[in-house]
């Protein structure tokens, strides 16, 4: 009886250090990703980076970390902001350490796993490595990763969540990059006004100004703004006036072949109430001018998309009605939960 009486009472202690070394080890909590009804199949191969509640958790702390940038304080989340659907809305273009100005707008960042190029100009193929662009940037972050990896080794914080989210614990470039893809993966907009419209469901119901707004677009704008992700994903030149003092050759910068000049990646139309001012470039502060260019502002060149320049005519006719139409429709695309869910912002 005195030996079993011993073994008892080191069970109570054997149970709290096994409690207490469990935070420190890989906590394989999967997150379930459901596809909406209305999206297309994902781009992204989740089987080569699971998403975990850990990973997730510690790609969102990743991307609000402003000693990632060589001033401690411009985080990916300084640009993106999330109520105004991740964008840096009100600036032309995006800013960086030591107020350094680049020369494009910043993109939104939503349904990005549906995607298979980033960037306006299509630099990178892989939503896990998009984030090396803005991070090693000397005009945006002005990074680097072994700098980023010491900070992050010198951080508690940081040593449990990299030792929970990962089967190897380890701290280094390939974690770093892996669990801000894991949070970027999550962020998908996909209950506006309109996706409840698509799925019948409560709250989609469009007034007839949405309705005619939606006529229009699928005849005039749906072959570049395709699928209810409202992008082809291709690289289009729409007819901007070239500014000289950038000369921005788009698509160009990747492929250097000459058909690809001036062509930028079409971007989704999803909150676009909400990223002005917009084009690559933050030309336009509202929407209305956004239809006014394309009614009676394109400008021809070699490379115009062919959608454009029909039969000599440029651009896209609209009457005021019609803009008025459009405008309503796509303010149907607004997804007021996801600018406001709790999951992906800061704090």
């Amino acid at each position: 009886m005195k030996a079993k009486y011993i073994i008892l009472l080191f069970f109570p202690i054997l149970f709290s250090c096994s409690s207490e070394s469990n935070d420190d080890k890989y906590q394989n909590i999967p997150i379930a990703f459901q596809v909406p009804d209305n999206f297309p199949p994902l781009s992204y191969d989740l089987s080569n980076n699971p998403l975990t509640e850990k990973g997730f958790e510690l790609g969102k702390k990743l991307f609000y970390e402003g000693r990632l940038a060589s001033d401690g304080i411009v985080s990916c989340g300084f640009c993106h902001i999330q109520e105004d659907a991740f964008t840096h809305h009100g600036h032309i273009f995006s800013h960086g350490v030591g107020d350094n100005i680049g020369t494009r707008n910043t993109p939104p960042i939503q349904n990005l796993a549906f995607q298979s190029a980033y960037m306006w100009d299509g630099a990178t193929t892989h939503l896990d490595l998009q984030p090396i662009i803005p991070l090693t940037s000397e005009i945006e972050m002005n990074g680097n990763f072994a700098d980023a990896v010491s900070m992050i080794k010198a951080d508690a914080q940081y040593q449990k969540l990299f030792k929970q989210a990962f089967p190897d614990g380890e701290i280094n470039s390939e974690n770093m990059l892996k669990a801000l893809g894991q949070f970027m993966v999550m962020v998908t907009s996909s209950n506006s006004k309109f996706d409840k419209f698509r799925r019948n469901e409560e709250g989609g119901v469009l007034t007839n100004d949405e309705l005619e707004g939606y006529n229009l677009f699928n005849q005039k704008c749906a072959s570049c703004h395709a699928t209810d992700m409202f992008t082809d994903n291709s690289y289009r030149n729409n007819g901007l006036a070239i500014n000289p003092v950038i000369n921005d050759v788009g698509r160009y910068r990747v492929t250097e072949l000459e058909q690809d000049k001036y062509k930028f990646k079409v971007p989704s139309l999803r909150n676009i109430e909400k990223t002005a001012p917009y084009m690559h470039d933050g030309r336009f502060f509202t929407l209305e001018a956004v239809l006014n260019h394309y009614n009676s502002g394109v400008v021809n060149s070699t490379t115009l998309d062919a959608s454009l320049n029909e039969n000599g005519t440029l651009g896209i006719p609209l009457t005021n009605i019609e803009k008025t139409q459009l405008i309503a429709f796509l303010k149907t695309l607004t997804d007021y939960e996801y600018l406001t869910d709790s999951r992906f912002s800061e704090y």
